[in-house]
C-alpha cells in the first residue's frame, strides 16, 4: 500500500496564522507562506496562491476566523458586524467558487450560538477546523465511489488540478488515482496542461508523481488526437459549481473535453463535494464567469509572447451543460439520468 504521506497539506491551522502552500511556485520550488491578516488570505487567494475550490474555502474560512481573533468588539452584535465586513471582504476574492461563500457563510452562521464575544472567536476556529477534517474525509469518498467506474489498465484523462492540493486531501478528480495506487488498482492518467496558468502542467503532474502515480502530460489542443490515438476510456473532471440542474462550472477546456468525450463515445464524470452545489441558480446560464488578467494570455511569466497591445479575451471557466455528463460523484454517492431529481433528492 502507498502511503500519501508524502503529498503537501496546502492549507494548514497554526494557531495564530495560517501556513499555505505557495502554488505559484511549484513545480521548481516548494515554499510555505505564513499568513497572518485577512488581507494576505485575500491576497494568496487572489494570485492562485491557494486555489481549487475546496482549498479556497478552507483558507477563507481560516482567514476570516483569525481576522475575528483580532476583534475589539465587547458586544456580540458590534462583533457580528465586523465579521460580516471581513465576510463580504473575502467574499470578493473569487466570485465563481462557491465553496468559498459556502465557507464563510458557514462560519457566519455558526458563530451566531455564541452568548459570549470569547466563545464566539472560539466557535469560528472549531468551525473551520471541522470544515478541513470533513473535507479530508468528503474527498476520500468521492474516491472510493469514482474508482468504482474504472476497470484496471484504464487510461483516464484529466484537466486543471483537482487534487490533494487543491482540497483538504486526495482531491475529487485525482482522488480515485490516488485511492487506485493504494490498492495496486493500475490506472494511467492523461493531464491537460491547462493553458493559460498551466495547473495541469504545474499542479496535477507535480502531485501525481509524489505519489508515483502514472502520469502522462499533453497539452490542451491534443486532447482530441489523445482520446483517439492512446485509448482513452473515461474523462473525469471537478467542478467549481453545480446548478440544479446538473449544469457545471469548472476550468476553462472543461467544455471542449465534454463535447469530445461525446464524440468519441466515452464517458465524462465530474466530482465534486455536496459544498460545490449551488441550488440557488437553476442553470449554467446564471453562474458569473470570472475573466482574468489579460497577461496570462500574453505572457508566460514574465516573457511577453503576443504583440504588444493585443486584445484578449480570458475567462478563467466555462459550463457545461448536463446533457454531456455521464454522471456526478459525490460523497453521498454517483449521480445519474435526471440531475434535477437526484440533486434536489441529495439535499432533502
Amino acid at each position: 500500500m502507498t502511503s500519501l504521506t508524502q503529498i503537501p497539506l496546502s492549507v494548514e491551522w497554526k494557531d495564530t496564522y495560517i501556513r499555505l502552500l505557495d502554488q505559484q511556485k511549484l513545480p521548481h520550488e516548494t515554499i510555505f507562506l505564513d499568513l497572518f491578516t485577512i488581507k494576505d488570505v485575500f491576497d494568496a487567494i487572489v494570485t492562485l496562491k491557494v486555489r481549487g475550490a475546496p482549498a479556497i474555502g478552507i483558507a477563507a474560512a481560516y482567514g476570516l476566523a483569525l481576522s475575528a481573533q483580532s476583534y475589539t468588539a465587547t458586544t456580540l452584535e458590534e462583533f457580528h458586524l465586523q465579521l460580516k465586513a471581513d465576510r463580504d471582504y473575502i467574499a470578493t476574492s473569487r466570485p465563481t467558487a462557491v465553496n468559498l461563500f459556502w465557507a464563510i457563510d458557514r462560519l457566519v452562521h455558526s458563530s451566531k450560538s455564541a452568548s459570549s464575544v470569547n466563545e464566539a472567536k472560539t466557535i469560528l476556529i472549531h468551525e473551520a477546523i471541522n470544515i478541513q477534517m470533513e473535507d479530508e474525509a468528503t474527498c476520500r469518498e468521492i474516491g472510493e465511489y469514482a474508482l468504482s467506474l474504472f476497470n484496471k489498465k484504464d487510461k483516464v484523462l484529466t484537466i486543471c488540478n483537482a487534487g490533494s492540493i487543491a482540497t483538504a486531501k486526495y482531491g475529487t478528480a485525482l482522488a480515485p488515482f490516488y485511492l487506485a495506487k493504494e490498492k495496486d488498482f493500475p490506472l494511467q492518467v492523461f493531464a491537460c496542461e491547462t493553458r493559460p496558468v498551466l495547473q495541469g502542467a504545474r499542479l496535477t503532474t507535480w502531485e501525481l508523481q509524489q505519489a508515483n502515480v502514472d502520469v502522462t502530460l499533453i497539452t490542451d489542443n491534443m486532447a482530441a488526437h489523445t482520446i483517439k490515438t492512446k485509448g482513452i476510456n473515461a474523462i473525469i473532471v471537478g467542478a467549481d459549481r453545480i446548478t440544479a440542474n446538473g449544469d457545471t462550472a469548472n476550468k476553462i477546456g472543461t467544455l471542449g473535453l465534454a463535447i469530445l468525450a461525446k464524440a468519441f463515445s466515452i464517458p465524462f464524470y465530474v466530482a465534486a463535494p455536496l459544498s460545490t452545489f449551488d441550488l440557488s441558480k437553476e442553470t449554467g446560464q446564471e453562474i458569473i464567469i470570472e475573466e482574468r488578467s489579460p497577461k496570462e494570455i500574453t505572457h508566460i511569466g514574465e516573457q511577453l509572447i503576443a504583440p504588444e497591445g493585443t486584445a484578449v479575451f480570458n475567462p478563467a471557466f466555462d459550463v457545461t451543460p448536463h446533457e454531456y455528463i455521464s454522471a456526478i460523484i459525490t460523497e453521498k454517492g454517483i449521480l445519474k439520468g435526471d440531475y434535477k431529481k437526484e440533486i434536489k433528492n441529495l439535499f432533502l
